[in-house]
C-alpha cells in the first residue's frame, strides 16, 4: 500500500465504525468477480486495461462505477486520477461529491497541458475539495483559486494497528545495525532525494538504514559502492514487524525528498508517530506540516548536500535536542495527525455535504 491506498483504508475502515457505508471503486489486473470485505468496507474491482504516464485505465470501470454511484449518497474521488476526471462525466454524476486532492500533477508537464482543460472543469464540477495539509493549500496553483471551497483535512494513522515491536526482532537489528542509527523508509523514486542522501553522508560514519525498493533501487545501490559508503544500509522491503522494530529502535528519520512530488509523507508521521526527531526538506507541501522546523525536527533546503550532512551531524551530536524534538513530535502526531481525528472530520464533512440543498 502507497501513501494514497493508506489514507482510503483510513478513512473507508474508520467511517465504517461510525455508521457510514462504503463501497471502494479500484482497478486490478487480476479482479475479483465480487466484492471484497475488508474491515467493514467493500472494494470492488475493474479489470485494468493498461498503464500511461503512472496512469491507469479500464473501459468496466464506467459500467461498475455507474452501479454503484446509484446506490451512493456521496461521491469521494482521490485526485489524480485522469480516468476518474472522465468517468464523472460520462456517467453524469448527480450525487454530492468531495475530492481529496493529493497532489499537484509534477512530473508530466507535456501531458498536463492536454489534461489541464479537463483538470480545471472537473475540478470545478465538485461539490467540495479537501487539501491535506495547510501548506500544499497555500502553495498550490491548482487549489488556490478554487480556495472559497477546500478545507483542510490531514492525512492520519491509527497507532493502534502498528503492533508492539517483537523482542527478538529488536535483538536482531540491535546487533545487525547498533544502537544508534537513522532511519528512511519508503519506496525508492526520483523524487525521494535518495541520491542527495548519499551525496551528503560522504565522510560521515553515522549507520543509515534505507528501507524499501523502487525503480532507481540498483542506481541508488551503485552509487553507494562508487561513494565507498559502507555504513549505509539497503534492506529493501521488509515485513510491518521488522519496520516497526527498526522504527521503534532509530535515533531519527531521515525524508530528504526534494520535489513537490511529495505531497505529504506518511513515513515521516510514522516517525512523529514513534516520538523521532526528523530531518526533511522544505518543498512547500505537508512535509513541513508534519515536522515543523526546529521543533519536531530540522527543515533544511532542498537538494542541498551540504546543509543535510550538517542537519545530520547536528542532530547526532546533539542527543537531548534530539531527544526534546522527538517527544515534540509525537505531541505533533496526537493532536493533529490521528486517524481518529481524520476520520471525523471526513464524517462530518459527508453529512453536511448531504445535507445541503
Amino acid at each position: 500500500m502507497g501513501g494514497i491506498e493508506q489514507c482510503i483504508h483510513q478513512i473507508a475502515k474508520g467511517s465504517s465504525q461510525l455508521g457510514i457505508k462504503t463501497n471502494v471503486l479500484s482497478l486490478s489486473s487480476d479482479p475479483a468477480t465480487t466484492a471484497i470485505e475488508i474491515d467493514g468496507y467493500l472494494v470492488h474491482q475493474a479489470k485494468l486495461n493498461f498503464q500511461l504516464a503512472s496512469t491507469r485505465f479500464s473501459t468496466s470501470v464506467f459500467s461498475l462505477f455507474s452501479q454503484l454511484v446509484k446506490q451512493a449518497d456521496i461521491v469521494h474521488y482521490h485526485f489524480p486520477w485522469p480516468l476518474m476526471d472522465i468517468v464523472h462525466f460520462v456517467t453524469q454524476v448527480k450525487k454530492p461529491t468531495v475530492v481529496t486532492y493529493h497532489s499537484d500533477i509534477i512530473r508530466q508537464q507535456y501531458l498536463l497541458k492536454l489534461y489541464r482543460p479537463l483538470q480545471r472543469r472537473f475540478l470545478a464540477s465538485v461539490d467540495h475539495i479537501v487539501a491535506t495539509s495547510p501548506n500544499y493549500l497555500t502553495t498550490s496553483e491548482v487549489l488556490q483559486p478554487l480556495s472559497n471551497k477546500v478545507s483542510v483535512i490531514p492525512i492520519g494513522l491509527d497507532k493502534a494497528t502498528y503492533p508492539p515491536p517483537m523482542a527478538h526482532k529488536l535483538q536482531y537489528w540491535r546487533e545487525k545495525i547498533g544502537a544508534k542509527f537513522f532511519l528512511f523508509v519508503g519506496v525508492l523514486r526520483y523524487y525521494k532525494g535518495l541520491h542527495i542522501l548519499l551525496e551528503a553522508s560522504q565522510g560521515l560514519n553515522y549507520p543509515i538504514v534505507i528501507v524499501g525498493s523502487g525503480s532507481i533501487e540498483q542506481e541508488l545501490k551503485k552509487q553507494a559502492t562508487r561513494l565507498g559508503l559502507n555504513h549505509v544500509y539497503f534492506q529493501g522491503n521488509l515485513p510491518d514487524e521488522d519496520k516497526i522494530a527498526l522504527l521503534s529502535l532509530c535515533y531519527g528519520v531521515l525524508f530528504p525528498s526534494h520535489l513537490r512530488s511529495e505531497a505529504f509523507g506518511i513515513s515521516l508521521l510514522e516517525g512523529a508517530m514513534y516520538g523521532k526527531p526528523m530531518i526533511s526538506c522544505e518543498i512547500g507541501t505537508g512535509t513541513s506540516f508534519i515536522n515543523i522546523a526546529n521543533v519536531t525536527g530540522l527543515v533544511i533546503p532542498p537538494s542541498n548536500p551540504i546543509a543535510l550532512k550538517q542537519a545530520i551531524c547536528y542532530l547526532w551530536e546533539n542527543p537531548e535536542i534530539a531527544a526534546k524534538m522527538g517527544k515534540q513530535a509525537e505531541v505533533h502526531y496526537w493532536q493533529n495527525f490521528t486517524a481518529d481525528k481524520m476520520v471525523r472530520s471526513y464524517v462530518d464533512l459527508y453529512d453536511n455535504l448531504a445535507n445541503k440543498p
